[in-house]
């Protein structure tokens, strides 16, 4: 008997980076991964599938870690497919974590068992297991398997707030790639204090302050250009950062300001991506796959 699932997540924009603090902030954004767990008790082993490609052991490792936390042994295969540019600071690894979780619980009859959060944890342990994350990304994760905005202690695996907030999201996607894993996160850590000041400002509510005052900052730390934040914000944006640990910025935007942000980092080498922050979060498809 073959045990098939299928979800979706989202991709997230960063508002404060947690690799200084170990606190974070993000945004779901509505940008997806879809993940099909295909699974079988006379298979062995999960193997990966990637459209047009890339390192498989994250999404082979949440099949396995879910499998676990139910003590069942079944092997199979597992495929994505994404319209989230990898390794550009959007939470492709994140999309994609908690796209399998959400998926591998559908194939096995267990989609209500676990909270939401629960399901941002194995997909949280198996991105660490898989060496793709410095702080295990409990915010990015968050963020995108929740929806809306979300503040959260990293360290203690907690979300200190969500709620769902409206706006228009431009982003900028540089012709390169950047892996959280070679972030200098000792540069990281000289700017601490600073980025102290952008958690709290999240923290309180204070998105928009906090998410520019965290780009010009990681920026700096991270030899990034300050100028596309710049740009943006003398275009009219309401708040623009660095997303993750780069290559791409984010920006918040309303009315005319969307197309002007768009206009202006539409001159640069890369890609531009008009979105709106996503509310819904993660979801599993119905149907047969």
């Amino acid at each position: 008997m073959v045990f098939c699932g299928r979800a979706v997540a989202c991709g997230a924009g960063t508002i404060v980076n947690a690799i200084s603090t170990l606190r974070g902030a993000a945004f779901a954004l509505d940008i997806h991964t879809v993940a099909e767990v295909m699974l079988s008790e006379d298979e062995k082993g999960v193997r990966g599938v990637i459209e047009g490609g890339g390192d498989v052991r994250l999404i082979e490792f949440a099949v396995e870690d879910t499998l676990s936390r139910f003590g069942l042994s079944l092997g199979g295969v597992v495929k994505t497919s994404s319209e989230i540019p990898q390794a550009s600071g959007l939470k492709s690894s994140s999309a994609a974590a908690n796209a399998t979780v959400l998926a591998t619980l559908a194939a096995i009859g267990e989609s209500e068992s676990l909270s939401r959060e629960d399901v941002v944890r194995i997909g949280v342990g198996s991105a660490i297991r898989a060496g793709v994350t410095i702080t295990g990304a409990f915010d990015d994760a968050a963020a995108s398997c929740l929806g809306g905005v979300v503040v959260t202690d990293n360290e203690k695996c907690e979300i200190l707030r969500h709620e769902e907030v409206e706006a228009e999201v431009v982003a900028y996607v540089p012709p390169v790639k950047a892996f959280s894993r070679d972030a200098s996160l000792s540069r990281a850590r000289l700017i601490a204090p600073l980025v102290e000041d952008a958690n709290r400002s999240a923290e309180a509510g204070d998105y928009w302050h906090a998410m520019t005052l965290n780009g010009l900052l990681y920026c700096a730390a991270l030899d990034f250009s300050p100028e596309p934040i710049l740009d943006a914000l003398e275009a009219g944006a309401v708040s623009a950062t660095l997303s993750g640990t780069g290559p791409s910025y984010v920006a918040i935007t309303e009315g005319d300001a969307t197309d002007a942000v768009a206009k202006v980092w539409g001159r640069m080498d890369g890609r531009v991506i008009r979105t709106e922050i996503n509310n819904s979060g993660a979801y599993v498809m119905e149907g047969e796959l």
